[in-house]
């Protein structure tokens, strides 16, 4: 769930990104291709809702048709980007900032830097959180082995077989008087 404030407006917009299959990823489309918000959410498992999201935080612009968005090419080249772009982490301000970056088209080397870095950054976050997570499963995968032998091993230890034949010889000594019963032998 994604909530923002903007002058006393609060909004929750559910953003979920269904993953995709890579066919999806590089489908081409001619460039005249229109599409729908129904369309558009169908090919990539999101909500009609998250594309309106989308486009008042001003990372998409469709055209309207009375009442009715109309999404070019671009706005889906711009979705797919957006989308791959949560999928590794970016926020949608980081997003924004690298859609925007016509420096990119013009091939201006210090935009580039910037982004090329930026990129960087999130490879090296990624990968820390694949070592963390790795690391994490490797502790669990030890605990499921320790309880799994603690469950095939049902047979008490030596220490506790002793312990529990001094109390039924204890207990057992400590009755007799009461029944009568000659002392067992161990």
């Amino acid at each position: 769930m994604f909530a923002f404030e903007a002058q006393n407006f609060k909004s929750d917009v559910d953003v979920r990104v269904k993953l995709f299959h890579t066919d999806y990823m590089i489908k081409p489309v001619s460039p005249a291709a229109e599409f729908t918000i129904r369309d558009l959410a169908a090919e990539f498992g999101v909500t009609a809702r998250t594309l309106r999201f989308y486009e008042q935080k001003g990372l998409l612009s469709p055209s309207r048709r009375g009442a009715a968005r109309i999404y070019s090419a671009t706005d889906r080249a711009r979705l797919l980007l957006i989308l791959r772009g949560k999928r590794v982490g970016f926020s949608l301000d980081e997003i924004r900032e690298m859609l925007e970056l016509e420096a990119i088209t013009n091939r201006d080397p210090q935009a580039l830097g910037e982004t090329l870095a930026r990129f960087r950054g999130r490879i090296a976050a990624l990968e820390s959180q694949r070592e963390d997570i790795d690391a994490a499963i490797e502790e669990l995968e030890g605990g499921c082995q320790w309880i799994e032998e603690r469950l095939a091993d049902r047979e008490p230890s030596d220490d506790i077989k002793h312990r529990a034949r001094a109390f039924e010889a204890l207990a057992s000594a400590r009755m007799n008087p009461w029944t009568g019963a000659a002392p067992e032998s161990a």
